[in-house]
Order: C-alpha cells, then structure tokens, then sequence
C-alpha cells in the first residue's frame, strides 16, 4: 500500500491533470518542454465505405441489366421472362450476405487457409475431365444438371482466387530479398502455374490459362521477384512461339526462308493446332465477314448492338438484339445489351464506375496494414480489373472471343458469389487499415 501511495503521490505531484477531452482521453502538463502532439486512441472506421458503395452500386446495375437482357430469352425460350433474373438476384441476395460474413474474417485466418484452398481448388481442376459436366465444347464445370443446371460450377473460377491468395501467402514466408533470387522468387510460382495451365488446357479452358498467367505475373511482381526474370521470361516465351509459328509454316512451305515469314504468310498459313478449338475464334476474329452466320454470327451481332445504341441509347429494355439475334446476351455479351440500351454515355459512366473500384482498390492495397493483405488487394483488384477490360474488348472485337464473363453484370450464381467473397475479402483488409491518427496540442497552463 505505501509502495502504491508514493507511486500515486509521485504522478500527481509532476504530472498534474490539467483537462478531460471530449474523447476521453487525458491531456498531461508538459514542464520545461515545448509543446508536443499527443495521440489519442481512436476506434477503426470499419470496412471501406467507397468500396462498398461502389460494388453494390454495379451489382444493383448488374442485376438490372440481366432482367433487361435476359427478358426475350426466358419468355420464348421458357414462357417464363423473369426465370434468370429471379435466379440471378437470389444469388445477389445471398452473395451479398457472403460478402459481408467474409468481410468480418481476419485476414490473417485467410492467410492461415490460403495454400490448403490452393491445392483443394487443383484437386477440383484434376477431377474436371474425368467427372466433369460438358457444356459449349469444353468440359469445364463440376456439378450435376448440365452446363446451366443448379448444382454445377467452374473449378478454375475458384483457382482465381486460390492463386491470389496462394501466392500472396508464399511471397510473406518467402520474404522480400529472397524473393529476388529465382530459387525462390521464380521457380516454385512457375512450378504452380505449369501444373495449372496443364489442367486448364485439358479442358480447354484458354481464357482462364491467360488470366491466372497474368495473374502469377502480378503477385510475383508485386511480391518483389525481380524485373529481369520476367523480361527472360517474355524472350523464351517469344523465341518459342517464333520458333514453333516458323516450323508450322515450313510444313507447307519447305522452301521457306526465315526472312521470308510476313504478317500475311502467318495470318494464312499457321496450322493452330496448339489452340484447338481457338482457331475458329481466331479466324472469326481477324475477318468476322466471312463466315457471316457461322463462326462470325456473334460478333457482328455484339457490333451491330454497340454501334446501334449510338449516343443516348436504344432505352433501357428496348434492345432488339436480345431477341435472340445475340448469342449469350445475358452472358459474356451483357455488356453488348448495355451499350445498346444506355448508349455511349450509360456505358461510359459503367466503365467509369468499375474504373473507381480499381482505384480505390488499389488504394486500400496500398495503405494496408501487412504484406498478405496489401498483395490480396492487388490480386483482387487486378483480376476485376482484368476481367472487364477483357470482356468489352470481346464485346467490341478489340480481342478474340474468350469466354470471360463482365464482374457483377453477367448471368452467372455461382461465379457471382465468388466475385461477392473477392470483395468482401478486400473489406476485410479494410477494416484492418489503420484510421488517421488525430492529434490535438498540449495546452499550457
């Protein structure tokens, strides 16, 4: 007790209180000092407002735009209009829920089951050809009932995820100057890659194999794997398709020299045998008009309903490419329906919307609190961002059809709620950010 009372006596006699904030927290007088910033404790702002608004302000858009689109669909094809948009906003509504149940989890329990969700989702891309569901040429789903039935999904839409989180998990144990070396800041990323694109390929799935390529690409830059591996990369990478686009064309041609090889020789005489089913995509691509009602049918639709929305737009619903002119206008040509219907200035503002997602994104990785959740909202960030700069190239024939759906508008549930779980992960790191620390001066007496 008399070791307590000194104790007491000592603080009261040279640091005497002089007020209570409003905050409460305590402001101590500061003798023979010149004033100083004293800190006091604040709570967390929770998750990223900015954020949130911006996601459920596209998804709300999303949705609206599926009942649009999907409208003449459901009525001739099933007398039943609303039947994809009900089903849609019930996955809505319930990803919504996910999001906000993945945004109260700790990034560091995400981390902890990160590499399990990495090997599980390779178990699934295993199983896919041999008990996968068949739909659109490709075997590509898990699940019962068909490509569109209700218990079917994509694996690889999960492997997104999973290389995300996997690899952001392996940059933190690896750390930043190992990261540099190619024993470890190359070799066991590119040894997870291969064994992906391998399982994609057995599909096939090409556009999935381009975009966890650059994915892997993404984290390890941004894990701190040097410069220079990828740039040797890149040269192999060129060296080999060179290599193998000239010995296609010597099989036509033994009399070809190198030097010979043009734009058009390759344009005509490549045997894409490597792609597989691309190669039609390919063509279609390059010279949508010859083949009008085949292989370039839907990109001259997708052209005709972009170019037809004009400045203002058709009106929201009045779309006449959805009458079953546009294959997969709810789909991976939603993006299609909107430029018709809104016109360049609604699909502007849309694309303006994703592009302030990316940015705030971005901006939360950022200033996040640690390594993990920093490179996690680089790899969510930079798939959104990917995703849709890759479906309205499709959409406006910048790029061959991929087969990448448009993030929170096109018609999909399952891909919808992961697409939910990726932003409710990156809430998660939000909430983790530490807020601006207040200061207030040192009164004096």
């Amino acid at each position: 007790m008399n070791k307590k009372k000194s104790i007491d006596n000592f603080e009261q006699e040279n640091f005497p209180r002089l007020s209570v904030g409003e905050d409460d927290f305590i402001v101590w007088q500061d003798r023979g000092l010149s004033d100083e910033l004293i800190k006091p404790k604040v709570k967390s702002p929770g998750m990223d407002k900015p954020f949130l608004v911006i996601s459920l302000v596209l998804l709300l858009i999303g949705l609206i735009m599926v009942l649009s689109a999907s409208f003449a669909r459901g009525f001739y094809m099933q007398s039943q209009p609303l039947r994809l948009f009900m089903r849609q906003s019930a996955f809505a509504v319930t990803g919504v829920a996910i999001m906000l149940v993945t945004s109260r989890i700790s990034t560091r329990i995400i981390s902890r089951f990160s590499m399990q969700l990495l090997l599980a989702s390779i178990v699934m891309l295993v199983l896919v050809p041999f008990i996968g569901v068949r739909g659109g040429g490709a075997t590509r789903w898990l699940g019962f009932g068909g490509e569109h039935g209700f218990f079917t999904f994509q694996p690889s839409e999960i492997t997104k995820l999973a290389i995300i989180l996997g690899f952001a998990q392996m940059a933190c144990k690896i750390g930043h100057n190992r990261m540099k070396t190619f024993k470890y800041g190359v070799a066991p990323f590119a040894v997870v890659l291969g064994v992906v694109v391998i399982l994609l390929r057995l599909q096939p799935h090409l556009s999935a194999i381009i975009i966890i390529t650059a994915l892997t690409a993404i984290m390890m830059f941004a894990g701190g794997t040097r410069l220079r591996w990828f740039m040797i990369a890149l040269a192999v990478l060129t060296a080999m398709v060179s290599g193998f686009i000239f010995f296609q064309l010597r099989a036509y041609n033994p009399n070809l020299e190198f030097q010979d090889v043009t734009a058009e020789t390759i344009r005509t005489g490549v045997d894409m045998r490597f792609l597989g089913h691309g190669n039609r995509r390919i063509n279609a691509w390059l010279n949508p008009d010859e083949n009008p009602l085949g292989d370039g049918f839907q990109i001259r639709q997708s052209l005709n309903a972009v170019g037809s929305g004009g400045l203002l737009g058709q009106g929201l619903g009045q779309s006449r490419q959805k009458h079953l002119y546009l294959p997969e206008e709810h789909n991976d040509y939603i993006f299609a329906i909107v430029s018709e219907e809104l016109g360049f200035i609604g699909a502007m503002l849309i694309l303006m919307l994703f592009a302030l997602l990316v940015i705030r994104g971005y901006w939360l990785a950022m200033n996040a609190n640690d390594k993990f959740g920093s490179l996690v909202a680089i790899g969510v960030t930079s798939l959104l961002a990917l995703q849709v700069f890759l479906n309205v190239a499709v959409v406006t024939n910048l790029l061959p059809a991929t087969g990448i759906s448009l993030p929170l508008f096109s018609y999909g549930g399952t891909a919808l709620w992961i697409q939910l779980v990726q932003i409710g992960i990156i809430l998660s790191v939000s909430r983790e950010i530490p807020p601006p620390e207040p200061t207030e001066k040192v009164k004096r007496v």
